[in-house]
């Protein structure tokens, strides 16, 4: 079983067997362009190419072919936003990544006097620059004649599952335009409960219908992979965004379950069953998956938007280590973070506080402070941040947390996890496949062509790797939290 997992920093292919296990990976990181303060963007056409690349170098490394896999599936960014040309295949800008701030003031213009909550009642979630939505309709504003090529559907829009499937099935020749319940569900676009476009809200937010993808189930028949892509002839048979893809292949799938990721940014998901639970603390309402033609099931979603590239930023922009893995020896060599704090909101603060106006800051500075001490003030930021959207989530649910279910690429960060096990007073719990995202896509593909029999197959395939306990004093737990606290008030109201 193969899949795709089209990440914010990297795009890998991953091969597992019927156990779960991982047969073969590879991986290649893309370009990071920042035009302007808040901006990020992705070049579309980049992310394609390296995804043939990488299939192609997961089959060889293990010495498989495609004839060997049984089905294939995607997982991606959610919420990046790209436009591309129906007849050429070429996108009309840069992908516009979801960590990019630019439609802060159009977010406010759409709120007007209802608010930023306008929407929330039917999409889950809130005004903000992070959903793909307003992405679109800046791009429509911006880029000459688009509006024009939409209305007349010349142009196709996207979050980057729906670019990739294209790609993948044929892209000009034939390629299949859809996305799946939960990428729909970021776009701002979807009516939570219909499970399709809004043309209310398309028409308010300036959303011409003509370009948007058709959507489907997670699980399902997506088509054949074709063309130039990784995988020929093997079907396309599940797509995710990959905080559901996490969070079904951690096997969370009774209501009450919950997993956080560590990756570019944080992102934890309690699956809340078959009804929308709707947030008064903070929180998304999104789709958490839907398999086949059952009901779609639903999540509340924290989302943090920096964490994992808070140790890239620290490697590229101030060259404080030499690769993201030295930073837990260098938090290692202090006993604490020295009094300072670090709260990375460069792309303001998501859940459950939402201000788009706050901005990067480090506190509590003086001249004992070294390397050692940012490096791990930049690793507990993880771990408050965390604490945070738990707390939320809590208050919405009335569920105490028991343990948290970790995955993704910093839960390799032996001291990062100590510290959210002490930060949280609960366990945090390992599994043995820590990149569920990818595994998640491979189970939603292998259940719609039989490769796995049901959800029991995934509780039975999911193993514990490790747990750590909380070790903390409760005094000294309260005195970290109550100084993150003072420190995230001095990065408001800094744009």
């Amino acid at each position: 079983m193969a899949a795709i997992d089209q990440g914010t920093t990297s795009t890998r292919a991953m091969i597992f067997d019927h156990k779960g296990r991982v047969v073969s990976v590879e991986q290649l990181e893309h370009e990071q362009i920042f035009p302007r303060a808040g901006w990020v963007e992705h070049d579309a056409a980049e992310i394609w190419r390296n995804t043939r690349r990488v299939g192609a170098a997961a089959l060889a490394s293990a010495e498989l072919t495609a004839k060997d896999i049984v089905a294939c599936g995607l997982t991606n960014q959610r919420e990046t936003t790209v436009i591309w040309d129906r007849s050429t295949g070429k996108p009309v800008h840069n992908a516009i990544v979801w960590q990019d701030t630019r439609t802060d003031d159009l977010c406010t213009e759409l709120a007007g006097d209802i608010g930023m909550d306008r929407y929330r009642d039917r999409t889950g979630l809130p005004l903000s620059t992070y959903f793909a939505g307003p992405k679109a309709r800046w791009l429509l504003d911006s880029v000459d004649g688009l509006r024009e090529r939409a209305e007349k559907g010349e142009v196709c829009f996207g979050t980057m599952d729906s670019w990739m499937a294209w790609n993948m099935t044929g892209g000009v020749d034939g390629g299949q335009h859809v996305t799946d319940v939960t990428n729909a569900s970021r776009t701002m676009l979807m009516d939570l409960r219909t499970q399709q476009w809004d043309g209310e809200i398309c028409a308010e937010m300036g959303i011409p219908m003509a370009m948007l993808p058709e959507i489907r189930s997670s699980s399902g028949d997506f088509g054949a992979l074709r063309g130039n892509g990784p995988l020929p002839g093997v079907p396309l048979a599940g797509i995710l965004g990959d905080q559901q893809a996490a969070t079904f292949g951690q096997a969370c799938l009774e209501p009450g379950e919950a997993k956080n990721t560590y990756g570019t940014g944080n992102f934890l998901l309690l699956n809340t069953g078959t009804e929308p639970v709707f947030s008064e603390h903070g929180l998304l309402t999104t789709v958490c998956y839907r398999i086949g033609e059952q009901p779609a099931r639903y999540a509340l979603e924290g989302s943090i938007a920096v964490t994992g590239s808070l140790i890239q930023w620290l490697r590229d922009n101030l060259g404080l280590i030499s690769q993201a893995s030295d930073v837990e020896r260098l938090a290692a060599g202090v006993d604490d973070n020295g009094g300072a704090y670090f709260v990375p909101a460069f792309s303001g603060l998501f859940a459950p506080r939402w201000r788009s106006d706050a901005r990067g800051v480090i506190v509590g500075l003086t001249r004992f402070v070294d390397k050692g001490h940012i490096a791990r003030a930049a690793l507990e930021a993880s771990a408050f941040q965390t604490r945070e959207v738990i707390e939320a989530m809590q208050a919405d649910s009335g569920v105490e947390l028991s343990t948290l279910k970790v995955d993704g690429g910093m839960v390799v960060n032996e001291l990062l996890m100590q510290f959210q096990a002490d930060i949280l007073d609960v366990p945090v719990v390992r599994p043995v496949v820590n990149e569920t995202t990818a595994l998640g896509a491979a189970y939603a593909a292998g259940l719609a062509v039989g490769f796995w029999e049901g959800e029991d197959d995934i509780r039975a395939n999911w193993a514990e790797d490790k747990r750590w306990e909380p070790g903390m004093d409760a005094d000294e737990r309260d005195r970290l939290y109550t100084g993150w606290n003072r420190a995230v008030e001095h990065s408001f109201g800094l744009t």
